[in-house]
């Protein structure tokens, strides 16, 4: 029976995987998001449920940037004498940090809690750990030009560099060597060390995580080479093709226990007949076979698609499905819900009006990325509907609370309940760079409101903008207005720039003014819908 891809969808980049018997345990990166480092378990490796996070407090996990696309980068989870390792990279301390950024944190179960971090005196970015049958362990990460030395003395700029520290400390035991540059394409990143058969590989991405995007793998007789590189490099690559899957890298690989061997990576759906996504990068599994002479063959001919076979022959194990509707009865969010940062002391609460979530937004505005009364999740698929209760009552004009599509602080659009010139409005605003514009407002009566956002993909092939977002609300009466609509293609990463995904969001704010904007949200709901078939984007 084949499996569908990606595995998880929405934005769910850099994917990292462990197998402790018969589980599967898989991270991907984060960003500016938090909860950091979303965890997942399954036992099939098509079947995911999400367990937990990896970093859960501010001692962990330090944001003090603005700035979007910053944060964790690129984690690697691994599994040693009974602890999980989470090794990543923080990009908001790097300069505070002088440039060591890398750090890890363990856990003796990875749905948590996991430790305070362990700080790595090894720069670089995407550090992975690998631990050795001697009982060495290695640290690799991807280094850029400046300094750091090759085994042979010279500077080859960016490449793959690696040293032996002490894990208990992280200590170095070596100082950093270079030991790889890759196969000639740009920026060689993701660095992931395995003894296979006796011999070691390292298998790393390159040409950027874009439409360029490629895995590749190098083998040799020790930790530190010499490497002798696949000769059927890239082991995969989408790169100038017209597949429906785009940008595919940044993997790593795991054994199943039937023997069988397994690759997940990063990979990007594109709206259709354009080189444009909005969802973000997602993760996605393909079969690994073997050749007589030791080297990987992944997918079809290095390819993924979104219908793979064969399905990994371990016994099935679907979870049960997350409900449609959260009606925010417990005292702690849903695992899906994320922070834009972490929020201000008192910008929230599930306990203020049991069975709501309350936001107390701020002056801060979605324009400002920092310090928001904002409560989002990931859209996960090309068509869905997000839809949320609203009971809100603006004591001054500006003040503002509602249900965003958010990309980036520079890059979104919002259906909100505010109040203008003394009335209460209904109102839809699109954010693209520097322009932004109230494109449709209604004037309403104070009570309870709907507010909706439907995702949908236009059949027409010929059309430049096939996917969009319509705006509506309903009031008391259940009826649904259409308010307006706005093209997916501004949000999208090739647009809006960065390295995350589109949330659906929930937000309060004064924008500026006095006071606190007090909204109470009854319930949201996600709803998937089918997406029809349509034409693949081809690479740029």
């Amino acid at each position: 029976m084949p499996f569908t891809n990606p595995i998880i969808p929405g934005f769910h980049p850099d994917p990292s995987i462990c197998r402790v018997g018969d589980d599967y345990y898989l991270v991907t990166s984060s960003f500016e998001y938090v909860p950091g480092v979303p965890i997942f378990h399954s036992r099939d490796l098509v079947h995911w449920r999400q367990i937990g996070y990896c970093l859960t407090r501010p001692e962990q996990l330090p944001l003090p940037s603005e700035a979007p696309s910053l944060g964790i980068f690129a984690p690697t989870i691994r599994y040693h004498n009974g602890i999980f390792y989470m090794v990543t990279t923080n990009m908001d301390v790097l300069e505070r940090r002088g440039g060591r950024a890398n750090f890890y944190v363990t856990a003796s179960d990875p749905a948590g809690p996991w430790s305070d971090p362990i700080w790595l005196e090894q720069d670089g970015i995407d550090p992975s750990l690998f631990f050795d049958d001697d009982g060495r362990v290695y640290l690799t990460s991807t280094y850029a030009a400046g300094g750091r030395r090759d085994l042979e003395g010279s500077d080859p700029g960016w490449g793959i560099q690696q040293s032996e520290i002490d894990i208990a400390t992280g200590k170095l035991l070596t100082e950093p060597h270079l030991i790889w540059k890759g196969t000639g394409g740009a920026y060689p990143e993701g660095p992931h060390l395995y003894k296979i058969s006796g011999r070691y590989y390292l298998m790393i991405a390159e040409g950027g995580t874009s439409y360029g995007h490629m895995e590749t793998i190098a083998r040799g007789p020790s930790p530190w080479g010499p490497w002798e590189a696949c000769p059927h490099n890239p082991i995969l690559s989408h790169r100038s093709l017209w597949r429906p899957i785009q940008a595919t890298g940044h993997a790593d690989l795991v054994q199943a226990q039937d023997g069988t061997w397994w690759l997940v990576c990063l990979g990007v759906r594109p709206q259709p007949s354009l080189a444009l996504h909005h969802l973000g990068r997602e993760t996605f599994l393909a079969p690994v076979v073997w050749d007589t002479n030791g080297w990987p063959h992944v997918g079809d001919e290095g390819r993924i698609r979104t219908t793979m076979e064969p399905e990994p022959q371990l016994p099935a194990a679907p979870w049960p499905p997350s409900p449609a509707r959260d009606d925010f009865d417990h005292t702690r969010l849903d695992l899906p819900w994320n922070f834009l940062r972490w929020p201000p002391a008192g910008s929230w609460s599930l306990t203020a009006r049991p069975g709501f979530l309350r936001l107390m937004g701020n002056a801060a505005t979605l324009d400002n990325g920092k310090d928001l009364a904002f409560v989002g999740r990931r859209q996960e698929h090309i068509q869905c509907q997000a839809a949320t209760r609203l009971e809100f009552a603006p004591q001054l004009d500006g003040h503002e609370a509602g249900l965003a599509v958010w990309m980036n602080r520079h890059h979104h659009y919002e259906i909100a309940l505010t109040r203008l010139a003394g009335e209460t409005w209904i109102i839809v605003r699109r954010r693209i760079g520097s322009l932004a514009a109230v494109v449709a407002r209604e004037r309403v009566e104070a009570g309870p409101v709907t507010l909706l956002v439907r995702a949908e993909q236009e059949p027409d092939l010929l059309s430049q903008s096939p996917s969009l977002y319509i705006f509506s609300y309903a009031l008391a009466d259940g009826h649904v207005r259409e308010l307006a609509r706005g093209e997916a293609r501004y949000l999208a990463t090739e647009v809006a720039g960065g390295f995350t995904g589109v949330y659906f969001s929930l937000y309060a704010t004064t924008n500026g003014e006095a006071g606190v904007a007090c909204a109470d949200f009854d319930w949201f709901e996600y709803q998937p819908r089918p997406t029809p078939q349509s034409r693949p984007a081809a690479a740029p």
